[in-house]
């Protein structure tokens, strides 16, 4: 089977961290983009070299898909330790894993700690938890892989307790941009939910409560639906399974042929396949579908069992993401939801790289009166923030002339070379998060970065690899960004190194003035000849 370039990329990066001696690494694939393909090919890899890997997760669904696919794309053949069924014995070098029969401390002694040399976890974001941890502790020698759909840097956090390094990050705007996935739209219904009183537990909202919250608001949102989706194929969310089936009965009272599936549902199967074929348009479940579960065609879905825990968001939302012939985007439809908490996840935390461009495009979705295109959204939204930005440094520049800092300040600089990827820095892994060693400190005021504004080590590698890299590709310094910048020109950290040494050149020989017939603010490079 032909990787993907991106899928390629990911595999020798996974291979790249294991060899560097990150024996803990991640990598984060939006659903629909073939993780399992990828860790069936570094699975591969490693029984090639005489490996045996370990394949776990918590849903037997997901251990037959990987299996499954392992099969189709190396011709592999796993064995399997869950339940009565155990791999001691058997000459398969992978073994897919049950972490609910490994966790469990006589089963777990049947094994010596170095009888895995890798071991793959699939839904990564459930690694936290007390049973995986027993396992990957107790297979302390193996090196570890955690796959994730993760959409963004902030939600790692906690990963980043366990797992020491970031392999690879293949994000879903770049994958919707390379054709990977379809594009997606998202539409505010101008219907307020009320969730103020909705309580917490383990670090969400409590199912109970919003499916309390959300009763008295059902028959309005169906009505609603049929402005929008009659015509499309939709799956629903739903907090439980009563207010799962009560929505069904209404949708289908407001003209769509509504189903609904859940863990007690004994024709799940059929009620799937159904759905998949057509006969249904309208597809209703109490988080049942959130992983292991494929419907292209899907496009259409609405959260109503709203979350502040983003990889569950996006779970939930990639259940559309897929291509599908004759399928011209997804159609997210979200509402006014009223909640004193802001950290709600909204369609603009799947692409946004802050929750300061993630507000302003939800403002952008909620003032559409048509669906938006999420990164037509995030486009304008971070126009609108660097805006904001621009203004707010000017006047920090303002206040440097008057204390002549020889040095440039971080923002300055990320603002003028265009960085979203270091103004938006999180620090995730635990290294990161220190302060910058005194080396870095050293290293970056000798290359004119003021220091004093970096707070982790993570920011300052960063900033020191982008200007080793841009010392590689002849762009600017800090220190040139910082005098031209102080003459008024205007994103100085998008040029070349030779362009601003010979502005500079003839601002010195022109006494330390900017030369008749240039306007700093209006300047370009090559809008004229500098001799």
């Amino acid at each position: 089977m032909q990787l993907r370039p991106y899928q390629e990329g990911a595999r020798q990066a996974v291979h790249h961290e294991w060899a560097q001696g990150n024996n803990k690494t991640l990598l984060v694939l939006p659903t629909g983009t073939g993780k399992t393909i990828v860790f069936a090919k570094i699975t591969e890899d490693c029984v090639r070299s005489g490996k045996r890997v370990l394949i776990m997760a918590h849903r037997g669904e997901l251990l037959e898909q990987a299996a499954d696919k392992i099969k189709k794309a190396t011709g592999l053949t796993c064995s399997v330790e869950k339940a009565e069924a155990s791999c001691l014995g058997s000459w398969y070098r992978v073994i897919v894993g049950s972490v609910q029969t490994l966790t469990r401390e006589k089963r777990l002694k049947r094994f010596s700690q170095n009888y895995f040399d890798v071991i793959i976890v699939d839904e990564a974001h459930h690694c936290i938890s007390d049973s995986y941890q027993h396992v990957l502790q107790y297979f302390t020698q193996a090196n570890v892989l955690g796959v994730t759909a993760t959409p963004d840097r902030g939600d790692m956090r906690d990963l980043g307790s366990y797992f020491n390094s970031l392999a690879y990050e293949y994000t879903l705007p770049k994958a919707i941009k390379e054709g990977y996935l379809c594009k997606i739209k998202a539409q505010t219904i101008p219907l307020k939910l009320d969730l103020t009183g909705v309580g917490m537990q383990s670090g969400d909202f409590k199912a109970g409560d919003l499916g309390t919250a959300l009763d008295p608001y059902l028959e309005q949102i169906a009505g609603e639906m049929s402005n929008y989706c009659l015509n499309r194929k939709t799956v629903v969310f739903l907090p439980l399974i009563a207010t799962s089936q009560k929505f069904c009965e209404l949708l289908n009272e407001n003209g769509f042929k509504a189903a609904e599936v859940n863990g007690n549902s004994t024709d799940r199967t059929e009620i799937l396949q159904d759905f998949d074929q057509g006969k249904y348009n309208v597809l209703c479940n109490s988080m049942l579908l959130t992983e292991g579960w494929d419907c292209p065609s899907v496009d259409c879905v609405i959260v109503l069992r709203p979350t502040k825990i983003r990889s569950l968001y996006c779970q939930m939302i990639g259940r559309g993401t897929r291509l599908f012939q004759g399928k011209e985007e997804l159609l997210l439809l979200d509402f006014l939801w009223m909640t004193e908490r802001h950290e709600l996840c909204r369609p603009a935390h799947l692409i946004a790289g802050s929750e300061e461009i993630a507000q302003k495009m939800t403002e952008k979705i909620e003032s559409s009166p048509l669906p938006l295109e999420l990164e037509e959204a995030e486009k304008q939204a971070t126009e609108d923030v660097i805006a904001a930005r621009e203004e707010a440094l000017a006047k920090r520049l303002a206040e440097m002339k008057k204390r002549k800092r020889r040095l440039v300040d971080p923002l300055q600089f990320e603002m003028s070379i265009q960085s979203e990827d270091l103004s938006n820095y999180v620090p995730a892994f635990g290294w990161e998060m220190g302060p910058p060693s005194e080396k870095q400190t050293q290293s970056l005021e000798k290359l004119g970065i003021l220091p004093d504004e970096i707070d982790n080590a993570g920011k300052a590698a960063k900033l020191l690899d982008r200007l080793d890299k841009r010392r590689t590709e002849g762009l600017t310094t800090p220190k040139q960004i910082r005098f031209l910048e102080s003459r008024g020109f205007q994103h100085v950290g998008t040029w070349e190194f030779n362009h601003a040494k010979k502005l500079i050149d003839r601002i010195a020989g022109n006494g330390w003035h900017v030369p008749s017939g240039i306007t700093p603010g209006e300047y370009r490079p090559g809008g004229e000849l500098i001799g």
